[in-house]
């Protein structure tokens, strides 16, 4: 018999409030119960009836028209939500009040300079507090692990001044409340929860952060403006000589003794919270890497796999993502790696909240459920890759092939062997496309393996092909390139001339030349099939024979 595991704690719908409620989230209104825990954050799509996870945050983005509202907080009452953002300022705040009222949903309106992806990732760091590490609450300093807005207030009331947290790279991880009583720029960074780059850049050409990084105690910052701005007192964030981050305080005079050395002891701890939860992620990240790999290899192990990763039962479609011209590997590409395996999963998680992804050797995977049409699963499938390397942008050469739909757990494997072959084309360099299904990469795959085949042979060419290769090279001719262009151009001599940068005539000489010294008939079908395969394993590992 099992040990039953205690429950975690868990984010109610008063801790968002309290901890977001000063500059980002407005309390329209609060619905019967706001001490009840929250299990999710999802994206609102009127065109997509996926399942909610139960008592799930919805972003209501685009959402404006009071009708609209009340609609959807119906809507989300009967399906189980616990609250509803949408943009403010709202009209009619009455009576959207009542129709929380009366479907049980809080009404939430996110501030008009705030960020929705913002938003979504605080209100996952919120959730997540207690989520990693061990089931049973521990606190570090008296404060529960990882719960970082609960230590900025803590070091807010030590200080009696406005804080943040912030990392290395000034991402800002929690904030205390009080921000009202700041300046815009402290304003925008939390409502970015990013220092905006033109601070940065300034701070970084003073050297502050090189004076900040090498002094023990506190560093006051002062601006340089018409006093709009107001002065900050800076301590940097250590593990022994690691730099994780910072804590800043919006202070009007320099901090007493007592208070400064108060700064420093709370560096500390904020020191052995950010330990933790990077301890706590990482080990979540193993676990969540061992179940989708079990559940994509298959085998008597994959149905308990499928079951805790949330899946059992629900069609789903297998995404491989790969980087492009990732042939020197390193730290910096296995960093790179995560990072875009972390941004993949709060992609998936954002539009279907029980996508499971982890970052296995060098492919990124992740399995999406597809409820709905079983006509659109793999549809739906590539327009979420897509919108997600949309989103990423080129900074990141990624690529993404999707597998055949698994109607159940069992037939995950399946999807996962069709996602790899699609991506193995794209990274063999398929084409212009950074998304392509197994069904369109099929032939490609196929050409692919029979070039696996014939290396693992030491298979060489043969035939026209061979004699060909050799006449090049013994009179640095261009036949083998002509005749690919010729191929790749459907006979078509004005384009396969064009290809190969040659006027007509000379590329219709070359081409009766060819003919004549491989001994290939071009107006024979198989003889040019039988060409464009050996061309096209040349290319992809098959060996030109002897020089």
């Amino acid at each position: 018999m099992r040990t039953p595991v205690p429950s975690k704690p868990h984010t109610s719908l008063n801790r968002v409030i309290e901890a977001l409620g000063d500059v980002l989230l407005e309390p329209i209104a609060v619905g019967r119960d706001p001490r009840r825990h929250l299990g999710g954050v999802v994206i609102h799509d009127p065109y997509d009836d996926a399942e909610l996870p139960d008592r799930a945050v919805v972003l209501g983005v685009g959402v404006r028209e009071s009708a609209e509202i009340v609609k959807l907080l119906h809507a989300l009452g009967e399906r189980g939500a616990s609250a509803l953002v949408v943009r403010s300022p709202v009209s009619a705040p009455a009576e959207l009040a009542r129709a929380a009222e009366s479907s049980g949903v809080a009404l939430l309106g996110l501030a008009s300079r705030a960020s929705w992806t913002q938003l979504a990732a605080m209100l996952r760091t919120l959730l997540a507090e207690g989520d990693v590490g061990d089931v049973a609450p521990q606190a570090l300093g008296g404060i529960p692990t990882g719960d970082l807005f609960a230590l900025a207030n803590a070091i807010a009331a030590l200080l009696d001044a406005p804080i943040t947290i912030e990392d290395r790279d000034s991402r800002v991880l929690a904030f205390s409340g009080r921000q009202d009583e700041t300046d815009p720029p402290r304003v925008e960074t939390i409502l970015g929860r990013q220092v905006p780059e033109r601070y940065t850049r300034g701070l970084e050409k003073s050297g502050f952060f090189d004076r900040l990084y090498g002094e023990a105690g506190p560093v006051y910052f002062y601006p340089d403006d018409d006093g709009e701005n107001r002065p900050r007192v800076v301590v940097a964030v250590r593990a022994g000589d690691e730099v994780l981050g910072s804590i800043w305080a919006v202070v009007d005079h320099a901090l007493s003794e007592e208070r400064a050395v108060a700064l420093v002891d709370a560096s500390k701890i904020v020191a052995l919270h950010l330990l933790r939860l990077r301890a706590g992620a990482d080990v979540e990240r193993r676990l969540r890497a061992d179940l989708v790999s079990t559940a994509l290899e298959g085998g008597r192990r994959a149905p308990e796999a499928v079951a805790r990763l949330g899946l059992l039962g629900q069609p789903a479609v297998v995404l491989a993502m790969g980087l492009l011209d990732s042939a020197e590997d390193g730290p910096w590409l296995a960093t790179e790696r995560q990072r875009v395996a972390d941004a993949l999963a709060m992609h998936l998680s954002a539009v279907q909240p029980r996508s499971a992804v982890a970052l296995i050797g060098e492919v990124v995977y992740g399995i999406v459920p597809v409820p709905g049409n079983h006509d659109d699963h793999q549809g739906r499938a590539v327009r979420l890759a897509t919108a997600f390397l949309e989103r990423i942008g080129h900074r990141v050469s990624a690529a993404i092939g999707v597998g055949p739909p698994a109607l159940e757990g069992s037939g995950l494997y399946d999807s996962r062997t069709g996602a790899d072959r699609a991506l193995r084309v794209l990274l063999a360099g398929g084409g212009a496309k950074r998304v392509i299904t197994a069904e369109d990469a099929h032939i490609d795959a196929l050409m692919l393996e029979l070039a696996d085949l014939s290396a693992a042979r030491g298979d060489v060419a043969t035939g026209p092909i061979a004699r060909l290769l050799a006449y090049d090279r013994e009179h640095q001719s261009q036949f083998v390139h002509t005749l690919r262009c010729w191929l790749d151009s459907f006979g078509d001599t004005n384009a396969a001339s064009a290809a190969a940068y040659v006027h007509p005539s000379t590329f219709r000489y070359r081409l009766r030349r060819l003919a004549e010294v491989g001994g290939i008939d071009l107006d024979d079908p198989r003889d040019r099939f039988a060409a464009m395969v050996q061309l096209h394993l040349l290319l992809h590992g098959m060996r030109p024979g002897a020089t």
